[in-house]
């Protein structure tokens, strides 16, 4: 199930990425910040790659569309002629 929409999943990796730099660079002070830039940092990049994201699958949300137009929804039929 993916419930992660494409805008979501590149503000995902990019604030990944932005905090894996930030990881590499030793901006952030001490072992707790170090350890949750980069726990986070994983945690988006899977998530975004998964296309799912566990605590919206919790909350029953998503951010991905259903990619179902309601043109594109109604069953087109035709009547048949059984004579």
């Amino acid at each position: 199930m993916h419930n992660v929409g494409k805008i979501d999943r590149i503000i995902r990796i990019s604030v990944a990425i932005i905090l894996a730099i930030l990881y590499f660079t030793k901006v952030a002070d001490g072992k707790l910040g170090t350890t949750a830039f980069i726990v986070i940092a994983v945690v988006l990049a899977a998530t975004s790659l998964r296309r799912c994201c566990p605590i919206y699958a919790l909350l029953g949300m998503g951010t991905c569309g259903t990619g179902v137009d309601e043109k594109e929804a109604t069953i087109k039929t035709e009547k048949l002629d059984l004579k």
